[in-house]
């Protein structure tokens, strides 16, 4: 859990059943995905760069999704006792 918690800390900072907290946390990953996925887009048109972009835009795409899943858990109460 600790390890989890060091590589997602705004996925906990969601409270339960605090929907302006999962808002908040939801838009924040959003928005930092698609701006990082928009400076890919533009790196992509390297044809040299073009791998190792498109390996660091799926990394990102699967960090968003496993943020976006530790929050709406945090958000039903999956992680407190």
């Amino acid at each position: 859990m600790d390890l989890l918690k060091t590589i997602w800390p705004t996925a906990f900072m969601v409270k339960t059943k605090d929907v302006a907290s999962l808002v908040i946390q939801l838009v924040i990953l959003i928005v930092v995905c698609a701006v990082i996925g928009i400076l890919i887009g533009v790196l992509a048109g390297i044809p040299v760069v073009n791998i190792l972009v498109g390996i660091v835009g799926s990394l990102l795409e699967l960090y968003g999704f496993v943020g976006i899943v530790l929050c709406i858990a945090n958000f039903l109460g999956v992680f407190h006792k």
